[in-house]
């Protein structure tokens, strides 16, 4: 190790921040569409029904690009990976904000999902990198940036359509990454841990594919017809392809996603829970707005602008980046499964307080902040269990894997969620009252249902002896990989 790599190593706090800010980026570019998705339609001449695939296209790109992009980190160096991810975000961004075509924008946008793997690949440096009594609060503060920048992205997105251009939407989250792809080249060191090994095309090709049919047929079935023969055809497909890919995986010398190391209980627990928090946290930050937009005629609705409406979400961010600080801490002294449990206790009785009290704003702020507090509990935990109990190698598959679960709850959540608000439409009128309450309780039992699959992990001292003997270190704690989620395709057309 040369002098000055050993210098890099020893400021921590910067590459952190180095890292933050590329992953602050992403995540405001990756939520700043979803409320502009009617005025990007707009710009783009072209129907919501067409707009939706803006959306469609990033979250399959983002799915399938984040667990092989974490895979090439863990076998060729993560950095060098994650400045190619951090320039085709800047390709992509600066195409989608120089275009006015809908086929252009599209391909701007599979481009921009190569982006999901920053995150996946920023925990594998801090984990490789930082001293283990710094790594939980490093990536509490970086998995509670999710939160954070949908907050925010959220709040901003209507005043940069109004006082600009919905090509600022892709401009500004250019500049951020530019800045953090020269400062990456600069204070992020190389990690030393690699896995050097081939990767099957085989493998990325039935991943891809069950990946691809999942979500296509999650994200439309409410448009194109549960029943369809395409939704039904995509669903067959993506069964098949799926055990293609298993098969694939456990026939392979060096299997692209090690799926024996899915199969640990950890991991596998972790990842159903994983799953629930997605099915409930995308969910709510559609939902949430859209009831704070309702007119007032309709007896629920506040007729809040979708600024006023986004400033809801400020107190589930705020709450998130408190909870991610906190984590590191209590990771290290209770272990991670602690607050993955109790991230289900806060979160669940949020979205039963909103349940039972929502005639008035501020229900909906208190209501944020007890789901903040609980979602930012458990994605700054859940990572680390599947960390503490894979190889350093398999560290950005593993994350990506984790991330791609939970993408996958949010889009079967926010359709489960539109359909049920959708059934209580009747003739052109508005929602209807119940149907809005019906889908808190669901997320609600949903967020809850997180807790019990979080329930079933091992405790500390049995993962400790799971692991026992194993070639990699499971006192490391590397909470997690928070990336692609732009679960909410079209719900937001949808609920009015």
């Amino acid at each position: 190790m040369s002098h000055a790599e050993a210098h890099d190593r020893q400021r921590p706090s910067l590459t952190l921040g180095v890292l933050a800010l590329s992953a602050m980026a992403y995540v405001l570019l990756q939520s700043m569409v979803l409320p502009a998705l009617p005025e990007i339609g707009k710009a783009l001449n072209t129907s919501q029904s067409t707009v939706a695939w803006v959306l469609t296209a990033y979250l399959i790109s983002a799915s399938v690009a984040t667990p092989v992009l974490g895979r090439l980190g863990d076998m060729f160096g993560k950095k060098k990976v994650l400045l190619i991810v951090l320039a085709s975000l800047i390709v992509g961004s600066v195409i989608a904000a120089m275009t006015s075509s809908v086929p252009v924008m599209l391909a701007a946008r599979v481009i921009q999902g190569g982006g999901g793997a920053i995150f996946p690949l920023a925990f594998s440096i801090v984990r490789d990198e930082f001293p283990k009594e710094r790594v939980a609060g490093a990536i509490g503060v970086l998995s509670a940036l999710i939160g954070v920048g949908a907050g925010i992205a959220i709040v901003i997105a209507g005043p940069i359509v109004d006082n600009l251009s919905i090509h600022w939407l892709f401009w500004i989250p250019a500049i951020m990454t530019a800045v953090a792809l020269v400062a990456t080249i600069f204070w992020v060191p190389e990690s030393p841990i690699t896995a050097p090994g081939r990767i099957s095309p085989l493998a990325v090709l039935t991943l891809s594919g069950w990946l691809v049919c999942l979500l296509l047929g999650v994200s439309q079935g409410g448009d194109w017809g549960w029943l369809s023969a395409r939704v039904i055809g995509l669903f067959v497909a993506a069964a098949l392809l799926f055990v293609a890919w298993l098969v694939t995986e456990m026939r392979a010398a060096q299997p692209l996603v090690d799926v024996r190391m899915m199969r640990i209980p950890a991991v596998w627990w972790t990842n159903i829970s994983a799953m629930l928090f997605g099915f409930g946290m995308y969910s709510v930050m559609i939902v949430v707005p859209a009831v704070l937009q309702s007119p007032e005629s309709t007896g629920y609705g506040f007729g809040a602008s979708i600024t006023e409406s986004g400033l809801a979400l400020l107190p589930l961010s705020g709450a998130m980046l408190v909870a991610g600080i906190l984590t590191g801490a209590f990771s290290t002294r209770y272990g991670s499964k602690v607050p993955l449990v109790v991230g289900s206790i806060f979160s669940a009785a949020g979205m039963l307080f909103l349940t039972v009290a929502h005639g008035s704003e501020w229900n909906f702020y208190v209501a944020m902040a007890l789901v903040g507090f609980g979602i930012g509990f458990a994605f700054s935990a859940m990572s680390n269990l599947v960390v503490e109990a894979v190889p350093p190698s398999q560290t950005g598959v593993a994350t990506g894997m984790n991330a791609n679960v939970r993408t996958i709850g949010g889009a079967i959540g926010s359709q489960i969620v539109a359909s049920l608000i959708a059934a209580t439409i009747v003739g052109n009128a508005l929602p209807k009252e119940s149907g809005y309450e019906v889908a808190f309780i669901v997320l609600g039992v949903g967020l809850a249902l997180a807790g019990v699959a979080a329930g079933f992990v091992p405790s500390r001292a049995k993962r400790a002896v799971q692991t026992e003997g194993h070639e990699f270190d499971t006192l490391a704690v590397d909470p997690g990989s928070i990336a692609p989620a732009e679960a909410g395709v079209a719900i937001g057309e949808r609920l009015h």
